[in-house]
């Protein structure tokens, strides 16, 4: 079910249009350096076979995994003889290259150099970190989107009905098809194994078949309609009351039910400010970095990244006075409570300013004892309002000393 053309292929829509470099690529004689850096089951083998057929260059695949420096001479020299004798070009694509060490990828540079081979590198890791620069600088990177629900279930359909697929030998129920778009997490590949897999045990493709052929069972979970929202809901309020396991649970079903992880990850960011707050300020970091290690590596690694987010967050105590005190304080500027910003405050640094008293009287407080100096900061209209109130749980009870102290001393009391 490979694509032949460019045409033929599902997803990236944003590569694939006219004028975009792959389209030139394609349409020219001139080899060019690329790197396709996406998620597993993307696309990236298959844009690199769709290249070299369509444009009838000579195509070598090196796998990153078994390779070494050897093979990779090996591969480039074939290539300029080809170039010297016949004239054709050769695609050389590295599957993984992220997995080449510097000695490797260092034997690439002659050849993307010198144009001797139109080199494709696939990856999915972020090449800035795992790409020599000067073999990044020498190459195109185009970024490979995660496929769509509708891209996965245009593959199975195709795939039931094309020759080079099951022919329309096999039926496959709708639910089935739902279930397997579910399974495939954004991953056409899977989605092609899953549905061969299930085509040997039965013409008639039912959720029951799937379940037997996959080994899983199918999770009632729409992301559209009440589940999505019935469990991410469950999710959210058993960290808040601080059952790990219970959270766990949900999260282990929107997994395996094909939710987006980025979509979970957003929602543990903003519980750990929303619901913990400055009892632990460690929970915000750690729900950033699940946050920015499920965009990094995806799932299935990813899931452990999510596991560690919830159970810190589940267990830290909890503070809601992080978004109480913006939520005051946006309710009171909605009410038209703004005021004058004090002219001390004011931006002195531009011609004309001090003509007009900006800055006049201002106070550093790094000239003062403990950095603190009392003058006034907010508006006349805000400045008893009291938005920030800690609580004393966690990390924040000290926090909440050392406010009501410095307020006490700046309010005058």
């Amino acid at each position: 079910m490979r694509p032949r053309t460019l045409d033929e292929v599902i997803g990236q829509r944003h590569l694939l249009g006219s004028g975009t470099p792959l389209r030139r690529l394609v349409e020219s004689e001139a080899p060019m350096s690329l790197f396709l850096w996406g998620p597993p089951g993307t696309g990236k083998t298959t844009l690199a076979y769709v290249v070299s057929n369509v444009t009838k260059r000579r195509f070598v695949e090196v796998s990153a995994v078994s390779a070494g420096v050897k093979d990779v001479r090996a591969a480039i020299d074939s290539a300029r003889r080809e170039l010297g004798m016949t004239g054709r070009q050769t695609v050389l694509f590295v599957d993984e290259v992220h997995r080449f060490n510097k000695a490797q990828q260092d034997a690439l540079l002659p050849a993307v150099e010198n144009r001797w081979v139109t080199f494709i590198g696939a990856t999915t890791e972020n090449p800035f970190f795992s790409v020599i620069s000067p073999l990044l600088s020498r190459s195109l990177l185009l970024t490979l989107e995660s496929l769509t629900d509708d891209d996965v279930r245009a593959v199975l359909e195709r795939a039931v009905s094309d020759p080079r697929g099951l022919g329309g030998r096999n039926t496959l129920a709708p639910e089935a098809l739902d279930h397997l778009v579910r399974l495939a997490g954004g991953d056409a590949r899977r989605s092609l194994t899953y549905l061969e897999a299930a085509a040997l045990l039965a013409d008639d493709i039912t959720v029951e078949v799937v379940e037997k052929a996959v080994d899983k069972a199918a999770v009632r979970y729409d992301r559209q309609g009440d589940q999505h929202y019935d469990v991410i809901s469950a999710f959210i309020k058993s960290m808040r009351g601080s059952d790990a396991d219970a959270a766990l649970h949900y999260l282990a079903r929107m997994i395996e039910a094909g939710e987006d992880p980025r979509f979970i990850a957003r929602r543990i960011v903003i519980f750990a400010s929303e619901d913990v707050g400055l009892a632990d300020p460690t929970c915000l970091q750690t729900a950033v970095a699940a946050a920015q290690a499920v965009q990094l590596i995806g799932l299935p690694e990813g899931q452990i990244n999510l596991a560690h987010a919830v159970i810190h967050c589940a267990t830290a105590p909890k503070s809601n006075a992080v978004v109480k005190a913006i939520g005051a304080a946006i309710g009171d500027v909605r009410k038209g409570l703004i005021g004058q910003v004090p002219g001390h405050l004011r931006d002195a640094h531009y011609s004309g300013a001090a003509k007009l008293g900006h800055g006049d009287g201002y106070r550093y407080p790094h000239d003062y004892d403990h950095g603190l100096v009392r003058q006034d900061y907010a508006p006349e209209q805000v400045r008893e309002r009291r938005y920030y109130q800690p609580t004393r749980h966690g990390a924040e009870a000290p926090v909440a000393e050392r406010w009501a102290k410095i307020r006490d001393f700046l309010r005058g009391s």
